[in-house]
């Protein structure tokens, strides 16, 4: 039998998706999942976007151009200038997804074997971006005693090598869901200047702040433009992860030209997805309004009621719509499959996402769990109930 390549072997399993197989069977058992493993909101898609698919007037579905098309990129340009970041759409790469944003950014301008530095716990897949890319992730860990805040500065000059390449941030973050104030974002500038590395900066949630707090992005830092890139997407600010649009986007003219080469390899983004991601920016400010406000309702209610129960320790996060939660188990990755094949309440169950796979080493995360609050108050309420009743009777139950 042939052998499957050392890449493949070292890829990890998604701990979003790793699950899947023990959800499946619960509902076979015809268990009601509640499903609060994966940021896939059950908010409605604007409907600008939807007509515009329903609407649609070509008659045939053609390659565009392989950074995206022109139209598009101009409009993305003009809400980004919208929101005081001034942008070309020249500086402007549509991708498939924020995923092929993340990995063309790497693989565009980090060499194999070096490194890059991640603050932990960090969206599980830059572990499969810099694994397909052949990088090093290099973690600085930040704890939930100080609600997962960016780690001191010193910590992060003792991980700098000659072979480090950048830091990459998620802001908001996934899956914490902590908010990088502008202080933070210019001390993270401050120690790409003096290194001379890339700051990478997923800013996908961008729309999801909270408690009066306002998003600063790196785009916005001064005397860094050669330095910073941005990756974005649709799927999170229109409730549209099935569309696969995301961007690359930097004033670094040479990142731009050479992920373009890779975007050529691959011929160009969804052309239907652009067509949406295009419309979807007529949306009207009263849509942001109302799916704010429900997050808010959402974020309240999960961190209030995890807090309430004994054991459970759950910052409130400034922004996104995940949380981490630490449970009184021996182990959540355990718990967390044990609540779907061993477990029902009032013939229902949870679905999560062990934190272990948001670091790089799992033991870090052994007894804490993301949470997605992407579900109306009504099941988000019977899911807590089924958490609460669950952690009580679990086995393996410390404290």
């Amino acid at each position: 039998m042939p052998s499957i390549s050392e890449k493949g072997k070292n890829m990890p399993a998604s701990p979003i998706r790793k699950l899947v197989p023990y959800a499946e069977d619960a509902k076979r058992k015809n268990r009601k999942v509640y499903h609060l493993n994966i940021g896939q909101p059950d908010i409605r898609t604007p409907q600008v976007a939807l007509d515009a698919v329903r609407n649609l007037k070509e008659t045939v579905i053609e390659y565009s151009h392989s950074a995206g098309n022109e139209s598009y990129r101009r409009k993305l340009a003009e809400y980004y200038k919208k929101i005081d970041i001034d942008i070309d759409f020249s500086e402007i790469l549509i991708t498939t997804g924020g995923s092929e944003a993340i990995l063309f950014a790497l693989m565009s301008t980090v060499n194999p074997g070096e490194d890059i530095i991640i603050p932990e716990p960090f969206y599980a897949n830059y572990n499969g971006f810099s694994t397909a890319a052949g990088v090093n992730v290099v973690p600085v860990t930040s704890d939930i005693e100080d609600n997962f805040a960016l780690p001191e500065i010193s910590e992060f000059e003792k991980l700098i090598t000659d072979k480090t390449r950048g830091i990459v941030i998620c802001n908001p973050n996934n899956p914490t869901g902590y908010l990088y104030s502008k202080e933070e974002i210019e001390t993270l500038g401050e120690i790409v200047k003096k290194h001379n590395l890339y700051l990478f900066a997923d800013e996908v949630y961008r729309e999801f702040c909270y408690d009066g707090k306002e998003h600063y992005s790196v785009m916005n830092l001064i005397g860094l433009e050669e330095n910073v890139i941005m990756m974005d997407s649709v799927s999170k600010r229109y409730s549209a992860c099935g569309v696969r649009i995301g961007a690359l986007i930097s004033k670094n003219k040479e990142v731009i030209n050479t992920a373009l080469k890779f975007a050529q390899a691959r011929l160009s983004p969804p052309s239907l997805g652009q067509i949406i991601g295009e419309a979807a920016l007529e949306t009207p400010d009263s849509y942001f309004k109302e799916v704010y406000n429900e997050y808010i309702e959402r974020r309240n209610f999960t961190v209030e009621a995890l807090n309430k129960m004994e054991g459970v320790i759950c910052p409130n996060p400034g922004g996104a719509f995940y949380t981490i939660a630490q449970l009184p188990v021996d182990d959540a990755d355990k718990f967390s499959q044990w609540i779907l094949s061993e477990f029902e309440h009032n013939n229902q169950t949870v679905m999560m996402a062990p934190a272990s796979g948001f670091y790089s080493n799992p033991a870090t995360g052994k007894k804490q769990v993301r949470i997605a609050y992407v579900l109306k108050i009504d099941d988000l309420a019977k899911a807590m109930e089924t958490l609460e009743v669950a952690l009580k009777v679990y086995p393996g139950r410390e404290g």
